[in-house]
């Protein structure tokens, strides 16, 4: 069944198979429900798709556990090492919507010199060129039409066709030549590089149209890099009514192949699929260093309600709407200013084990109470934002929702107070993950638990908590987890949600969330073979698997009533380098000693209460008890010597 749904999906995306075929698969899929084989970018995947794994991406087959790597379909017979994974798009957070591939090495060893030339002007601030390229290049361009690797975008409501991303610093690199020479002088002033993440586009006759809209500006603060203008490279010709469309005049009706348009970012545009034939065309910009441009706290408040509102959208598609409208106010904020959004505007009500909290993507508002702590809130709120996982749910799948369109914020208060509820954040006390170890033993048992590596022979009893070579281990393991764990703000244990209320920081209007960032996983050294007796490192094993969650965000800002908490939370702040990470970090602990787990057979030489074959048993004739321990009795000097082996 695994195997029909996984080469199905494949077999039917091609668009041509009867209605009837293609409900039955869908109902097939809908019917199936099995757990994740892998995980990507922290997204549970399955290697077919299911009722919770229907958005395919794309992702480099290495990255894939070796165990299940060849159980994932490669479709693209000219990308063999690019492996088709589904995942669930309730756990997209702003980190993972859109799934970028690295096709770097398509344009390895390819000729691109690349030339733009026939410069028209179509209108202010609207270059049209031909692009001139080598026979072997042009192949490589049209040739990713044919890799397959389309996956519907998330605003599709708003935009027709097909789409993948991928990254190629060759092919920005061979542009930027070309755009510097061919660029009138002016239009270049402050120009650095051609960016290279590029959109592929492929629309089919009867496709919807892009709707008209304005690309959002490429902004990196801490080079001072902004796009200006907008890089339209079209891999296939066609007529459409129009096939691009510029606010204020200027239109294209007909497009030859290779035409290369590049237009300002201030110009809205639309386009329409060909009427005859497939239109396949690149998309990327123009970035300028530009050391004048300022931070508007008012558009990064705007954007990042539309990240979270596109998020969102998973669970309730009308928001897409509103995510659309948001975009396109703030790419036009960046040249005209933030103009007033007209109509009511989004909310969401969210309940999480008994909190309730209203939330836009940049405001969260939580009711007060005796319970409420600024640091539960701020947890929520971070937790929410980042969509993270409890255990193996995403934090969004755990909320009960509702979409609310309000008029102003004024009604939230008296909302949230016939709500209020009981604390869902608890704090922990992380040392009751460590316990101290117990103290070494004093009765003469060994410190080393390997014989392979002292000759040391125990016993049965061997106890492995009170071994100091064992202990020293456990000391070291959990010095490894403490590291990761203490300086944690969240814990996740399973799916129950804890905070460290000291890693909150209240200061004036601020909340400061301390943390650092996560280290490589924990990994356990052992021994390899096969039956041996086990080292001192193999008796430390998992005692628990907590997730932690690692916040390197700007402070959340704050404002209290009498009934409410008002936090305001600006991720895309464009002064911040910011970023986060989950992790799961294992807990050792001591497990006890097994003689039956290590292949080892006991070769003394006496009939004594050892426990080994009599047949096989070469204990001495003057040894008193063994018991698979090593026989200690007095010579003439008193001294104490082994008497097995």
């Amino acid at each position: 069944m695994s195997i029909e749904l996984r080469d199905g999906f494949f077999a039917l995306s091609n668009g041509r198979a009867p209605a009837e075929e293609v409900d039955r698969y869908r109902a097939l899929v809908d019917a199936t429900d099995t757990e994740a084989a892998t995980t990507i970018d922290g997204l549970a995947a399955s290697w077919h798709p299911t009722a919770r794994f229907k958005a395919v991406r794309f992702v480099d087959a290495e990255r894939i556990d070796a165990g299940v790597r060849d159980l994932f379909a490669r479709p693209s017979e000219n990308a063999p090492y690019l492996a088709a994974v589904f995942v669930d798009p309730r756990e997209f957070s702003f980190r993972t919507f859109e799934n970028i591939l690295p096709l770097d090495h398509r344009f390895a060893g390819v000729p691109l010199e690349l030339e733009l030339a026939g410069r028209d002007e179509v209108a202010e601030g609207v270059q049209a060129f031909s692009l001139r390229l080598p026979d072997p290049a042009r192949a490589c361009l049209e040739q990713l039409d044919s890799l397959d690797l389309y996956v519907p975008p998330l605003n599709a409501g708003s935009r027709g066709g097909d789409r993948f991303i991928f990254h190629s610093a060759l092919l920005a690199e061979a542009l930027t030549s070309a755009v510097a020479e061919a660029m009138p002088q002016p239009a270049l002033d402050g120009f650095s590089h051609v960016n290279p993440v590029f959109r592929c586009n492929r629309f089919e006759p009867g496709d919807a149209d892009f709707h008209r809209h304005l690309d959002t500006p490429y902004y990196d603060a801490s080079r001072r890099h902004v796009s200006r203008y907008t890089v339209l490279l079209y891999l296939t010709g066609g007529s459409a009514d129009p096939a691009l469309a510029l606010e204020g005049g200027a239109a294209f009706e007909t497009i030859e192949p290779l035409t290369c348009v590049i237009f300002d970012q201030r110009y809205e545009h639309e386009g329409a699929p060909y009427r005859d034939g497939r239109k396949v065309f690149l998309r990327t910009e123009l970035v300028f260093t530009d050391p004048d441009v300022a931070h508007d706290p008012e558009i990064g408040a705007l954007f990042s309600k539309a990240c979270y509102l596109t998020g969102e959208s998973v669970f309730a598609p009308e928001l897409a709407r509103h995510a659309d409208a948001y975009y396109n106010r703030v790419a036009a904020a960046h040249w005209n200013g933030l103009a007033t959004g007209a109509g009511r505007e989004p909310f969401v009500h969210k309940q999480f084990r008994g909190v309730h909290f209203v939330a836009n993507g940049y405001d969260f508002w939580f009711a007060k109470s005796d319970e409420t702590t600024l640091a539960e809130c701020a947890a929520l709120t971070l937790l929410d934002y980042f969509n993270c996982k409890l255990g193996d749910e995403a934090f969004r799948t755990l909320c009960d929702s509702e979409v609310i369109e309000a008029d102003g914020t004024d009604w939230i208060p008296a909302f949230l107070g016939d709500r209020r509820g009981e604390p869902a954040v608890a704090p922990f006390d992380k040392s009751l993950l460590f316990p101290a170890p117990e103290a070494p033993s004093s009765d003469g048992l060994p410190d080393c638990a390997c014989m392979i590596c002292s000759g040391s022979v125990v016993g049965p009893n061997f106890e492995t908590s009170r071994n100091a070579k064992i202990i020293e281990h456990y000391t070291r393991a959990q010095d490894s987890a403490k590291a990761d764990i203490l300086p944690a703000p969240v814990l996740m244990l399973g799916e129950d949600v804890h905070l460290d209320p000291e890693m909150f920081l209240v200061e004036g209007n601020r909340i400061h969330v301390l943390g650092k960032e996560a280290p490589a996983p924990v990994n356990f050294a052992a021994c390899q073979g096969g039956p041996r007796f086990p080292d001192a490192e193999d008796f430390i094993t998992p005692a628990a698997k907590v997730g932690v969650a690692h916040f390197l965000v700007p402070p959340i800002l704050f404002a209290e009533t009498a009934d409410t908490y008002h936090l305001k939370f600006d991720f895309f702040r464009n002064t911040w380098m910011a970023k986060h990470e989950q992790s799961t970090v294992t807990v050792p602990m001591i497990r006890p000693f097994d003689m039956d787990e290590t292949g080892y057979e006991c070769m003394c030489e006496c009939d004594c209460d050892c426990g080994c074959d009599e047949d096989e048993c070469l204990c001495t004739d003057d040894c008193e008890e063994c018991g698979c321990g090593c026989a200690e009795e007095d010579d003439e000097d008193g001294e104490v010597e082994e008497a097995g082996e």
